[in-house]
């Protein structure tokens, strides 16, 4: 059963419908499932607008290992307390949802918020 939400910044909550995809966020938080931020950057630059929407963000300049080694997945996962095997990866570079399906969890490639939604719905129904 599908119960984590990983997302990447850059790419896809960089998108300019990306309240959209918030709004999503916030409501299958709502419904209990988890929800965490994973990105390549550095650090935690964007947390702070961000924090209200995701239990956990990982951030491969603080745990030493970047998209799209599958430990990193892994370690997102652990985070949320949750099976690799229970969550789902939305990235909009195809290397790093491979990384994520070679980890165990559900890729989903963003290359709009439309459609990132549409996979969304189907992988988490009401």
């Amino acid at each position: 059963m599908l119960r984590g939400l990983v997302l990447d910044y850059a790419g896809v909550l960089t998108d300019p419908d990306a309240a959209d995809l918030l709004a999503a966020v916030d409501a299958l938080r709502e419904r209990g499932i988890r929800t965490a931020l994973l990105s390549n950057a550095d650090g935690g630059a964007g947390r702070g607008g961000l924090a209200r929407h995701f239990d956990a963000f990982v951030f491969s300049g603080e745990v030493g290992i970047a998209k799209p080694d599958p430990r990193v997945f892994r370690l997102t996962a652990e985070r949320l307390g949750l099976p690799v095997t229970g969550c789902v990866m939305v990235d909009d570079s195809r290397a790093n949802v491979d990384g994520a399906t070679a980890a165990g969890m559900v890729g989903v490639h963003h290359t709009s918020v439309a459609d990132t939604l549409a996979e969304l719905s189907a992988l988490f129904p009401a």
